[in-house]
């Protein structure tokens, strides 16, 4: 399989949600469905995509599929970001002394 962008993955707000309900725990197609009010085969082919760029995987249990999060992946993202933080960081700190000198 191509490389895939995670910003592609992550630009569909479905997947995000995803994303979300699984930060706080494993879950199965059907508590997603349930949770986030989308179809079965919406949510299995969100699934998919987020299980193929690696943000995701699954275990049998029974007859059912649970995913969990993976953070790898998500780990690649924060260090992209990581410079455009400190940008900000920067520009908001130059922010703060200049407001505090304004005050004096």
């Amino acid at each position: 399989m191509a490389a895939v962008d995670a910003f592609t993955v992550l630009a569909e707000p479905t997947r995000r949600r995803i994303l979300d309900r699984l930060r706080h725990g494993e879950s199965s197609v059907n508590e997603l469905v349930d949770t986030l009010g989308v179809s079965q085969p919406a949510v299995s082919k969100h699934l998919r995509v987020l299980r193929e760029a690696g943000f995701v995987s699954c275990r049998t249990a029974a007859q059912q599929r649970i995913y969990r999060i993976e953070l790898r992946p998500l780990q690649a993202v924060d260090r992209w970001l990581d410079p455009y933080r400190r940008l900000w960081t920067r520009h908001l700190d130059a922010l703060e002394r200049h407001l505090d000198s304004q005050e004096q």
